[in-house]
């Protein structure tokens, strides 16, 4: 059943009017930070009282405007747009937190500014979460790319500025290029922009044309990082590590993928998508990424660029997922959405404490710190263990899912593609762990000079390790959503 409701809009406005409130605030840091998460608590609030509607399998929709017939600025909260959208409201909240405590303790400039754009970054994110149509999502999508580049430039050095334009060439021309040649497209020949359960291209056009629009929405969504369009991401962990931690590891990223899942699903449809051979296809062209990616992430010394890489790796999987078409494959691709989110910023917010504590930025440089940053250590060895995939953590879930969704497809070449990124995963990640619990400190280290960050980068990090245990051995919030996705 469709329920008739503002909270979809509400949920996205609620950010949009804290970033005015923090503009209004920049004389008083301490009113600034307080609607900044104000303003995180009350969305949270807002999207987690439509949960239970959308578990009973109703959903929610509001129409805000309509440009002309078929062109709506439409919101509709289904599963997997929950999903995306309480991952992301959810990290928000600790992400505030921790970027009090960094952006202080490093008496960053321009702190308002920072908390305004990252606040409609997130209003732009639920957007993309609750659009009801492609037109909608076309829309926040850009709108999360442009509130997004001062942010990436926040630094204003020069080598700031080149990546805020890397940035927005690839996602901004990205999406010109391809998603809005396929968006106009699919409205010619669907006669709507409507996500539907079973899609909206089916017998519109000839196969070769469907096809063709498909790899346009695939170019399009430059965001997911799919190789050869990836390079933006590494660029932009010049940005503040918050701005890594929850836009690159959850937000903007995560808005790439969470869109291919809209035009594998609800845009082409099971169906299709099986007739066309798009998924198998798919599949096979984002393995590429798997593995490549990961050997990338062997070659950084940077912490940061290891873990963007990573990221780059780790996003495909949810792609894979999907492609793949079977029952498993596709809850571990949606999953892997909350899975990769949870984990992940844990360890851009370990690698932001230790910048915060020691100013340390190279894996090399890492021997021994976890003697003297306990906490910090032990969340990225929890962390890092998730990446891999191993139990008892939340990635062991979703990737779970996927190894039993390439068996079911009969896929064993995707199989070993699992397989062989989670050893790369592990050569990558645990070298860190070894080096920082097990190898002699350095003897800049014996001074006793570097301890724990303050309590406002440490507590969040703590809470997100904590919850990607919490999730590997209650996943079944996220495990209903997947299902209501797929039946």
């Amino acid at each position: 059943m469709e329920i008739i409701s503002a909270k979809p809009f509400l949920a996205v406005l609620v950010s949009v009017m804290g970033a005015f409130l923090i503009l209004a605030s920049n004389r008083n840091p301490n009113i600034r930070e307080t609607w900044t998460i104000g303003a995180a608590i009350i969305k949270f609030l807002i999207v987690a009282s439509m949960v239970p509607l959308i578990l009973a399998g109703d959903t929610i929709a509001y129409t805000l405007l309509e440009i002309f017939p078929g062109i709506e600025i439409k919101f509709r909260v289904d599963a997997l747009g929950m999903l995306f959208a309480t991952t992301a409201s959810f990290l928000w909240i600790l992400t505030s937190v921790y970027s009090i405590g960094y952006m202080r303790s490093l008496k960053e400039h321009a702190q308002t500014r920072y908390f305004a754009c990252f606040a409609i970054s997130l209003s732009a994110a639920i957007g993309i979460a609750f659009s009801a149509n492609l037109f909608t999502l076309f829309l926040f999508y850009e709108i999360l790319t442009l509130i997004t580049y001062p942010l990436v430039i926040h630094k204003e050095t020069p080598e700031a500025y080149a990546a805020g334009r890397k940035y927005l060439v690839y996602l901004f021309g990205g999406s010109i290029a391809f998603q809005l040649v396929a968006v106009l497209l699919t409205y010619n020949f669907a006669g709507t922009l409507e996500f539907s359960e079973n899609g909206i291209l089916a017998g519109r056009a000839s196969p070769a044309m469907l096809t063709a629009i498909y790899v346009l929405f695939i170019a399009g969504y430059t965001k997911a990082a799919i190789m050869p369009l990836h390079s933006w991401l590494p660029t932009a962990m010049i940005a503040p590590t918050p701005v890594s931690a929850l836009l690159h590891a959850v937000a903007v990223v995560k808005a790439g993928v969470f869109s291919i899942l809209r035009i594998i699903f609800h845009v082409y449809g099971i169906d299709l998508m099986n007739s066309l051979n798009l998924g198998i296809a798919t599949a096979y062209f984002v393995s590429f990424t798997i593995i490549i990616a990961s050997i990338f992430a062997l070659t950084q010394d940077n912490l940061k660029l290891r873990l963007a890489y990573s990221t780059v790796s780790q996003l495909s999987y949810v792609v894979l997922g999907a492609a793949l078409l079977t029952t498993s494959s596709m809850i571990g691709g949606i999953m892997q959405i909350a899975m990769h989110a949870f984990a992940k910023i844990t360890l851009f917010f370990c690698a932001g404490s230790i910048y915060v504590a020691s100013h340390k930025t190279n894996v090399s440089e890492l021997s021994g710190i976890g003697r003297k940053m306990p906490f910090t250590m032990l969340a990225f060895t929890i962390g890092a263990i998730s990446m891999i995939g191993a139990p008892p953590i939340a990635g062991f879930i979703s990737k779970w899912y996927l190894v039993l969704g390439s068996v079911e497809a009969g896929e064993i070449p995707l199989l070993f593609v699992l397989l062989t990124s989670s050893i790369l995963n592990a050569a990558y990640f645990l070298p860190i762990v070894y080096k920082a619990f097990f190898e002699a400190p350095k003897e800049e280290f014996n001074g006793g000079e570097i301890k724990e960050a303050p309590a406002f980068v440490v507590v969040p990090l703590v809470i997100t390790a904590i919850a990607s245990v919490i999730l590997c051995v209650y996943p079944d919030y996220f495990l209903s959503l997947a299902g209501e996705v797929i039946k």
